[in-house]
């Protein structure tokens, strides 16, 4: 059941790119077995990962592992530099897979819907990793969970969040809520944008997304069945603390960054960015309207229908109303 204050993404079957060169049955099923294999060796290495010293290169090993397991090859451009001092790296989000890439580049902390911690493969790894588990029902939920992200960053953690809220396909995006972003402001540190895509055979696809209802495991065959993937992080500038004046403000410079590292558009009428000369989904009723993101020149694309706003429940209290995405 979908929540007023809850994001929700118009992507479906329909955003997903012409089938590229798939690999065989078998093939497929010796990546998944793969993944599995590593999945179990990270739980043997448990009392290892406990440990600080030489905890953050093996846990990288292990997720570039898993990410090879998957086909997955991972590029990153740039750098996510850090020396001790906490800071917020948001980005775009597209599939089940951005995680592991975020995580086998540079070790971090995360904010994930609760529901991950059950997951299959995904879920043991990124629980060991530290990472913050929201219950995205509970609107009441949201304000402790911001505290305890920038507690997070004050002892100079990274701390990795999907200010979207939900996936997209990739050929489309949506505007970043500032909710998450007051973390940041009150522990005083900078936030990394860091910009997400997929590329087939060298051609950006949206096959690895993981869109509208379906479950994990129907996204991973997608996922295992194409040929020659490549997940693309890029590094974008650090936006230093002070250089916004409001949550909303910042989430509006992080998104801009993430917007022109990818190459994309706002779709007039809509919050959606979709890529230049790309189409952009049908939004739904459901999907909420911007949140109040800087503004960007609109595309010359056809406007899309505007999604319909829903107000938040009434009862919400002060604390939550401050921290509302």
């Amino acid at each position: 059941m979908s929540h007023p204050w809850m994001p929700v993404s118009p992507c479906g079957d329909g955003c997903l790119t012409p089938e590229e060169a798939r690999v065989g049955a078998v093939r497929r099923t010796l990546r998944l077995t793969g993944a599995v294999l590593v999945v179990l060796t990270s739980l043997l290495l448990a009392p290892v990962l406990a440990i600080r010293p030489g905890r953050d290169r093996l846990l990288r090993g292990l997720l570039r592992g898993l990410l090879a397991a998957l086909g997955i090859r991972l590029v990153v451009r740039g750098e996510l530099a850090g020396s001790g001092r906490g800071a917020l790296v948001v980005s775009n989000h597209i599939s089940f897979a951005d995680i592991l890439g975020l995580n086998a580049m540079r070790p971090m902390r995360a904010l994930a819907k609760r529901e991950i911690a059950s997951w299959p493969v995904l879920g043991p790894l990124v629980s060991r990793a530290g990472t913050v588990f929201l219950d995205r029902d509970r609107l009441s939920a949201l304000p402790a969970a911001v505290d305890t992200v920038s507690a997070a960053l004050r002892s100079g953690a990274l701390v990795s969040v999907n200010p979207e809220g939900t996936t997209w396909c990739g050929a489309a995006s949506g505007p970043f809520r500032p909710a998450m972003f007051q973390a940041a402001m009150d522990a005083g540190v900078p936030v990394r944008p860091v910009a997400v895509r997929y590329l087939a055979g060298g051609r950006e696809t949206t096959r690895p997304a993981f869109i509208g209802p379906e479950s994990l495991v129907a996204s991973l065959r997608r996922t295992v069945a194409v040929a020659d993937l490549t997940l693309e992080l890029t590094v974008c500038p650090e936006i230093a603390p002070g250089r916004a004046g409001d949550r909303r403000e910042l989430a509006g410079l992080a998104d801009a960054a993430v917007a022109s590292a990818l190459g994309t558009v706002t779709v007039a009428g809509t919050g959606a960015r979709t890529r230049r000369g790309g189409p952009a989904p049908t939004p739904v009723p459901e999907a909420p309207a911007s949140s109040g993101t800087a503004a960007r020149t609109p595309s010359t694309l056809p406007a899309a229908t505007p999604p319909t706003p829903r107000a938040p429940a009434a009862q919400a209290s002060t604390a939550v109303a401050r921290h509302r995405p």
